[in-house]
This record gives C-alpha cells, sequence and structure tokens, in this order.
C-alpha cells in the first residue's frame, strides 16, 4: 500500500514561494531556458536562500514531532514547481541544505501545476506566480498568491500563529456581496437578520479544518504534560463589526470549527493588528489589506469571490 496522504495537513508550495528566486527568474527574462537551465546546474550547490513563506513553512513542518512515529508526520509539504526536473534539482538541494523535511516534489516544464492540488489532497497551495493561483482558484482549490514582502521572523521563537479574514477566505463571499451592491447600511441589517444562519464555507475552511486538528493533539499533549505549551495559535481578523460579528461566530460553530483569537475591527485598518500578532502568514480575499501590512507580515491574497473581477495575466516567471 502507498504512502496515505489522508488525514494529514498537505500544503503545496511553489519554489516562488519558498525561496526567494528574484536572480534566478531576471536570469532567465534576460537569457531564456537553455541558458537557465546551465545557469541553475552551475550553481546547484549554492543554496537558494528563504523566500516570503519560508519561515511559515519551517515551523508548520516542527509540528510534526507531535507525531509518535517520525515517519508518519501531521503535516506533509509538497514542492509543486514550473521548474523541470533538471533546474528543480537546485531547488531540492536547498530544501536539503535548510534542513527541511520535505522529500515530494512535483516539477511540470512550465506547464501549471494547479491540476495536482486535488490529486494530492492539498488544503492549501502556496504560489509566487498569480496566474497559478487564479487559475487554480477559477477550477476550486484552495490557493493563495504569495505578496512580496519585508517581514522577518525570530528563529528562535517557535510557535505558529496563523492568521485569517473571514469573507471570501474562510467563507464564501455572499456577505460581501450585499455590502458591494447594497451598501453598508443594507449589509448590517442583512447579517443582524441572519445572525443565527451560517454562511457557506470559503475556500480555506479545509484548512482550518486540518489545522485544528492538530491543535485537538496539542491540547491532549498540555493535558498530559501541564508543562507543555501549544505552539499553533490561530486569529479571526475580519473588517466585520457588530452585529455583523455574529454570524461569523455562528458560522465558525456550525462548520465545527474554532479560532483561538477574534478582531472584529469594523473597518479599522487591519495592519495595526497584524502589527501586535506578528503571524507567520496571513490569509486576505483583499489586497488592500495586504498592501498595508506586508512590511510587518507575510500575506497572502485569496483571489476569490466578487472582491477579485479578474484581471489580465502576468508575465509568467520561470522557477516558479
Amino acid at each position: 500500500m502507498g504512502y496515505e496522504l489522508r488525514d494529514r495537513l498537505v500544503v503545496g508550495i511553489a519554489s516562488s514561494a519558498l525561496f526567494d528566486l528574484t536572480e534566478s527568474d531576471a536570469f532567465f527574462r534576460a537569457h531564456g531556458e537553455e541558458a537557465y537551465r546551465r545557469y541553475q546546474d552551475e550553481r546547484i550547490d549554492d543554496p537558494l536562500r528563504p523566500g516570503v513563506a519560508y519561515p511559515f513553512i519551517k515551523r508548520l513542518l516542527s509540528l510534526n514531532d507531535l507525531s509518535a512515529d517520525a515517519d508518519d508526520g501531521l503535516v506533509e509539504v509538497i514542492v509543486v514547481s514550473r521548474n523541470d526536473p533538471n533546474t528543480g534539482l537546485r531547488v531540492m538541494r536547498s530544501i536539503e541544505h535548510h534542513d527541511l523535511p520535505m522529500t515530494r516534489a512535483v516539477f511540470t516544464q512550465g506547464r501549471s501545476p494547479h491540476r495536482y492540488i486535488g490529486a494530492l489532497g492539498m488544503s492549501l497551495f502556496l504560489s509566487g506566480n498569480r496566474d497559478d493561483v487564479i487559475a487554480a482558484s477559477r477550477e476550486g482549490f484552495p490557493a493563495g498568491h504569495v505578496l512580496p514582502s519585508a517581514a522577518t521572523y525570530d528563529d528562535s521563537d517557535s510557535s505558529v500563529v496563523v492568521a485569517f479574514d473571514f469573507d471570501g477566505v474562510l467563507a464564501d463571499d455572499a456577505s460581501e456581496r450585499i455590502f458591494r451592491e447594497e451598501g453598508i447600511e443594507r449589509y448590517r441589517a442583512y447579517e443582524a437578520s441572519r445572525k443565527s444562519e451560517p454562511l457557506e464555507p470559503g475556500p480555506l475552511k479545509p484548512l482550518l479544518s486540518d489545522l485544528n486538528r492538530i491543535q485537538q493533539i496539542e491540547e491532549q499533549r498540555r493535558l498530559e504534560d501541564p508543562s507543555y505549551e501549544p505552539r499553533l495559535r490561530i486569529a479571526l481578523v475580519t473588517a466585520r463589526g457588530a452585529p455583523a460579528h455574529e454570524r461569523a461566530i455562528r458560522s465558525l460553530q456550525s462548520w465545527d470549527v474554532y479560532v483561538n483569537e477574534a478582531f472584529f475591527l469594523g473597518g479599522v485598518e487591519k495592519k495595526r493588528v497584524l502589527e501586535v500578532l506578528r503571524p507567520l502568514i496571513f490569509f486576505d480575499d483583499q489586497t488592500t489589506h495586504l498592501d498595508e501590512a506586508v512590511e510587518s507580515i507575510a500575506g497572502v491574497h485569496i483571489p476569490y469571490g466578487v472582491a477579485n473581477p479578474e484581471t489580465g495575466p502576468d508575465d509568467v516567471p520561470a522557477g516558479q
């Protein structure tokens, strides 16, 4: 019987999100594919520098020490890359250099790798290539575009703090549509009248379920060992305020998921909370909220729902 991915948190990550490929991509654009292949081969033992999502992935993988079986971890991270197998060797060597416990990879030689998200049971796909993320989102996959960020994190900190927006991320965009089409007052009345009616789950609700499953294992560890301090914490950071907050809470209860902290900001800049909270990663469906915050945290745009009308495709970078 093959290695089973079911009942694990499976994350697919492009090399563009895991590592800093600025120099590699610039070389590809300037010199083309054949020269790029030689460039990577000549530098195969020159490790790539950590990218925006690297701290999140590293600490997420550290939670595998909660498993009684070292070969049967709770978290599986798979490289899903536009590189071909040859140029992908530098990516895999870099993973080994940084001592990341990642052994599985998909290299598609320039083709969008998003088709393999479902086949490999991923509850999250992260990429620095916006086009790949949009293509995945169109097909209903849980995908996020990792934005450039200047954020740095303390390597001595073992906590894994993950933050989510609500509408268009954990929930669908039904309420957001009311707000955009009918205005704030109608939206507030609409939400108050439906406070006990749960929204439909959005694209990252399965990810929250998987994270909660790890939290349950941590809680059991804490009960067995009172000195153990759980590392994984989840926060909700949303522009919702009263009375719309109650529907968000009731929806989470209905889906049998939970968060440790919730910030109902009612339009206050999310950046103010995020700078204090310092999540390793923050998921939001609106880039306006992320643009304000990426100097201090790693931000991921979820291109889902009414907040994200399609735009023209970007040029496709090489080493994704």
